[in-house]
């Protein structure tokens, strides 16, 4: 058994059954701490060779309670210390062998090969735009064209969000479907309406003299994120007479 050095998911993965899982099954384990996971991505991770979920006779992924904390641990790592795959890779690799495997220090920003505070309020992580390529396995002429379409935006530092690492893991993901970054800009203006929906509700919050009301506003704005993800996947399966197993 993979032995992670946090708690989380992986416990979930032994207490949901001691046989094997559908993919379907591990969506809903995975999603009591990771409430935006997909089925996609958990497909994504397993192409990368993050996971290797045993096959039924006619294909089917059956995953056991193994699988479902490695995969924990992968998603944690992306979550908490905004990691590359391939770092996360070579940590469980790591970890495989028996090896200490030390692990960057949360709420930290990247800048060049130092780590520094944020000056003040949270911190946020950042990768540099070589991390991004790599984690997408992308070149120069893809990433700008991504940034052309507004897929991914830098900050004025020229680093990304942590979570442009994900967009660009999905972004390639649709590309082996033949679906081009142009074709996503519809998406990327939906999300832009949805956020500006949250903003509107969260806003009064952020406002407030109260700093216990104003610290409430983020979780708040994470749980209408949270509701919005599924409002939309639900729409588009509905929309395209599909179910997700």
């Amino acid at each position: 058994m993979l032995r992670t050095p946090s708690g989380g998911a992986g416990h979930h993965g032994t207490a949901a059954t001691d046989g094997l899982m559908s993919i379907g099954t591990v969506l809903n384990v995975l999603r009591d701490e990771f409430p935006e996971v997909t089925i996609s991505k958990i497909r994504f991770l397993e192409s990368e060779g993050l996971v290797e979920p045993r096959r039924t006779p006619s294909g089917y992924r059956k995953f056991s309670a193994d699988d479902v904390e490695r995969l924990g641990y992968v998603l944690r790592m992306q979550r908490d210390h905004y990691l590359p795959l391939k770092v996360i890779r070579e940590h469980l690799d790591a970890m495989e062998r028996g090896e200490a495997v030390p692990l960057p220090a949360v709420g930290r920003q990247r800048e060049g090969e130092t780590l520094l505070e944020a000056p003040e309020g949270p911190t946020v992580a950042r990768i540099g735009r070589d991390e991004l390529m790599a984690a997408a396995g992308i070149g120069e002429q893809q990433l700008a064209e991504w940034e052309s379409y507004g897929l991914v935006v830098p900050m004025p530092d020229g680093t990304y969000d942590a979570e442009a690492a994900t967009v660009a893991s999905l972004v390639v993901e649709l590309g082996r479907f033949g679906i081009e970054p142009r074709h996503l800009r519809a998406m990327k203006g939906a999300a832009e309406r949805e956020a500006g929906l949250v903003d509107q509700v969260v806003a009064p919050l952020k406002r407030h003299r109260n700093p216990q009301t104003r610290a409430h506003a983020e979780a708040r704005t994470k749980e209408l994120a949270a509701l919005t993800v599924k409002l939309h996947a639900a729409l588009v399966q509905t929309a395209l007479g599909v179910r997700l197993p």
